[in-house]
Formats: C-alpha cells, sequence, structure tokens
C-alpha cells in the first residue's frame, strides 16, 4: 500500500471541511450521537493527544476506550472549525495507525470517517478505485468484522464498480462505497446493494 494514499485523503477531506458552512458542522454524521464536529474531532484526536495525555484520558474513563472516544469527541468538538480542519489538513502525514491496524488500519480509519461526514451531507466522496480495494480488503478480515458486528453473512462480496470481490456463495453486490457502509455497519441507501439478507 502506497503511504501518500493516507495523507492525501486527509488532505482531501480538509478541502470539504473548509467549505462547509456553520450548519453543516453541525449536522448528525453518520457515527450514532455525533455531528459533523465531532467525528472530525475524533479522527483527529490522535494527532492532537500524546501518549500521557492519552493514557490520562482513558484513566478518566475507567479504561474503556469507547466511553473515552465518545467524551473526547464530544468535548473536542466544540472547539473553533477552523482549528478542527486545520488539525486535520496540517497532520495529513502523521505517522499514527490504530492498534493492530497498520498503514491500511489508518487508511480505512480515514476513508470511513471521511464516509460518516460527506454522506449525510450529500457530497459525493471520490475515493480511488485501489484505495476502495484495501480498505474493503481490512473490513472483511475476521477482526474488522467482529468489530463492527458484520460477521454474519458467510457469502461473497463484489464491489460492481472496481473490479473487487471476496469470498464464496451467494453473492452481496454494489458499488464500493456502499459496501463500506454495509461492512461497518452504517445505513445503506434503499436498492444500493443487491443480495441475499444482509442484516
Amino acid at each position: 500500500m502506497n503511504i501518500e494514499w493516507i495523507a492525501d485523503e486527509r488532505r482531501r477531506l480538509a478541502d470539504v471541511l473548509d467549505r462547509l458552512t456553520p450548519e453543516q458542522w453541525d449536522t448528525p454524521s453518520l457515527c450514532e450521537g455525533w455531528a459533523v464536529r465531532d467525528v472530525v474531532a475524533h479522527i483527529t484526536m490522535p494527532f492532537r493527544y500524546p501518549a500521557p495525555r492519552f493514557v490520562l484520558e482513558l484513566v478518566r474513563s475507567g479504561g474503556r476506550f469507547g466511553a473515552m472516544a465518545d467524551r473526547v469527541a464530544r468535548r473536542d468538538g466544540a472547539r473553533p472549525t477552523a482549528v478542527l480542519a486545520a488539525a486535520l489538513r496540517d497532520n495529513a502525514e502523521h505517522p499514527w495507525t490504530p492498534p493492530g491496524g497498520g498503514k491500511e488500519g489508518a487508511l480505512t480509519h480515514d476513508v470511513v470517517h471521511g464516509l460518516d461526514i460527506t454522506r449525510p451531507l450529500g457530497i459525493e466522496r471520490e475515493v480511488p478505485p485501489e484505495r476502495f480495494r484495501v480498505v474493503l480488503d481490512t473490513l472483511v478480515s475476521p477482526r474488522s468484522r467482529r468489530h463492527f458486528g458484520t460477521d454474519d453473512h458467510t457469502g461473497r462480496f463484489e464491489a460492481s464498480d472496481i473490479g473487487w470481490s471476496h469470498g464464496t456463495g451467494p453473492a452481496v453486490t454494489g458499488r464500493a462505497v456502499d459496501l463500506v457502509l454495509l461492512l461497518t455497519g452504517r445505513p445503506v441507501p434503499a436498492g444500493a446493494v443487491v443480495g441475499e439478507d444482509h442484516r
């Protein structure tokens, strides 16, 4: 995987953020309970918090990462939008990767949360096919499927627009972007994915 893809995705998303209105920053995202501003705060948290601060915040949340991430995102999401957007752009080349996820995990994190922001705003996010393939390969892994609670489908996934597929058996077919939403437990537009029940 080309590590420059990660920096490019962050810069592209920062460009989108620079054009948002105050109302759009306050729009509910695909992350339940978070507005767009909270998602941006979450994406940039690893850049803004050195390890000791991260550990302190985790301790304050009783060692529960999910609770800590939610609390910090809501709190930091109240920061000025220009500061949040700059934190993403200024750290485009930051080497952070999610624990055990490597560079592929970092790309997946940024692409998925970018969709959490742009989809509710009706903004079509252009992700190059080769990057979508890396993201989909990551999301169909057993670890990711368990994390997102999407491991109940045992058939085949096919991205009709980028020539990607995974698995065997009855196929679930759709555009790459919609399969990403499906595999991360996000809402998928009606009719966007065709195949057997994928609840």
